[in-house]
């Protein structure tokens, strides 16, 4: 038990340092950074409570795509911060009014004002005790049955993201030569080849 407190209380430090370097770093890229840790650290949070599923989606969905894509974006991208910067003294109170919202509801939860269901205990054993499988096969069975037309809901909703974001991002611009599969498989000899008949010391 001193083993995982002590655990618990380095993977939620380094978490919440994590988080805030990520909003208070100048540069973008280290930004990036902080989140992967963060999301390291969470992952390691989800595995203490018995929640090794949610650890390993965690780390390869957000760390190996999306913080990854982040980091790409932001390092290829020529993008101007000190202009997004600008118009941040003059948002910063409707940002503090919804930080101090979500700290007043961390510490409600914190301090058991506000209850946070009856499960006991870690996830992995409370599933155990009750169905006799683990967590990551009784998650299964949730969204492949109760859940189905939710999670297909969910899937179409990124898929239609997807899509408006290629939209967004394609741009038709004139004098740019364009691959043509067609034309060059219906493509003659004739049409690409022409001989010469090149007379001996007169040259091409």
């Amino acid at each position: 038990m001193i083993v995982q407190a002590l655990a618990f209380y380095v993977f939620a430090i380094v978490a919440v340092i994590s988080g805030i370097m990520v909003v208070t770093s100048r540069n973008p890229v280290h930004s990036v950074l902080f989140l992967i840790l963060a999301f390291f650290n969470a992952a390691g949070l989800f595995v203490l409570m018995g929640a090794e599923f949610l650890a390993m989606i965690l780390v390869i969905v957000y760390v190996g795509a999306v913080a990854v894509l982040f980091l790409f974006v932001v390092m290829m991208l020529d993008i101007n911060f000190v202009r997004m910067r600008e118009g941040f003294i003059r948002y910063m109170p409707v940002g503090a009014l919804i930080g101090l919202v979500l700290l007043v509801e961390l510490i409600a939860v914190a301090t058991g004002l506000v209850p946070i269901g009856g499960v006991k205990g870690p996830v992995a054993e409370s599933i155990a005790a009750q169905s006799g499988v683990t967590n990551t096969e009784m998650l299964g069975r949730l969204i492949y049955t109760k859940y189905i037309y939710l999670f297909q809901l969910a899937g179409m909703v990124l898929f239609v993201a997807m899509i408006g974001a290629i939209v967004l991002t394609l741009r038709q611009r004139e004098g740019v030569k364009k691959q043509d599969i067609a034309k060059q498989i219906a493509r003659r000899r004739e049409d690409g080849v022409e001989l010469k008949k090149v007379t001996p010391g007169e040259g091409a």
